[in-house]
């Protein structure tokens, strides 16, 4: 069996040397021109992108991505055989800038930590058996979720355990469940988000607070300071009216307040 097909069968048991890694190909692809299935997918994974980058604004050590490709071998670049997650997160990474695809080479050997797939009829198959396995024996992915934004009961979840084998995760009561990776429940959320109504998949906090996505963030602060502001003013109001109340007593008495 020659390297080339060696490496074919299996990508992750190519030698590297991340020290002195060989060139990487110089015409990779980073757009293969299709679009998401549907407007809603790509509501459904900007939504956890936004939600995760506005939690976690303060932190640099992470990249979070989707629908870009995720290039892993020399094998798969010649065979063309590209795998674009529909969101995945790399942690201990530096999250300081941007990429055009998750080049694995260029990464020190870092693949994906956390994956979604969204489903849909033409993909269903595929990612609940090939990229399902992909993930396993190839990315090592800690976390793997899947869900359809078109269907409410769909989410279902992996974990990789000491053998390196998915075991299935368990929904908790409200049919969320533990990404020990991110340190988030992922569950649904019924909403408007872009105009549009839906069942969507979203990051809730270990108390179960709804990971905010930006606009939601900037609305609550603002709902926020303005219940700061009456505060403020409810409490001016009634120092005014005890001022007020003190100095018709002291009237009473026969003092002039304005002389004290």
């Amino acid at each position: 069996m020659s390297p080339e097909t060696t490496a074919a069968t299996n990508p992750r048991q190519e030698v590297v040397d991340w020290e002195n890694p060989p060139q990487p190909p110089t015409d990779l692809i980073f757009d293969d021109g299709e679009p998401l299935e549907s407007n809603r997918h790509r509501i459904a994974m900007n939504a956890l992108i936004r939600s995760l980058q506005q939690v976690w604004a303060d932190r640099n050590d992470y990249f979070t991505g989707g629908n870009m490709f995720v290039y892993y071998s020399s094998a798969q670049v010649k065979n063309k055989d590209f795998r674009g997650p529909d969101f995945f997160v790399v942690l201990d990474v530096d999250g300081s800038y941007s990429r055009q695809g998750w080049v694995v080479w260029d990464e020190h050997g870092r693949y994906p930590d956390v994956i979604v797939e969204l489903l849909s009829e033409s993909t269903q198959e595929v990612d609940k058996g090939t990229k399902k396995d992909l993930y396993e024996r190839v990315f090592h992915t800690r976390n793997y979720f899947i869900f359809d934004p078109f269907d409410a009961d769909s989410l279902q979840g992996w974990y990789l355990d000491a053998s390196q084998k998915y075991q299935p995760l368990e929904l908790d009561s409200r049919g969320w469940l533990w990404c020990q990776s991110l340190g988030f429940y992922l569950g649904t959320w019924e909403g408007d988000i872009d105009r549009e109504t839906a069942v969507w998949l979203r990051f809730y906090d270990a108390s179960g607070n709804l990971v905010l996505l930006p606009e939601e963030k900037t609305a609550q602060d603002a709902e926020q300071e303005r219940q700061r502001a009456e505060q403020e003013r409810q409490r001016a109001e009634q120092e005014r009216q005890r001022a007020e109340r003190l100095a018709a007593r002291l009237r009473e008495l026969g003092e002039d307040p304005d002389m004290l």
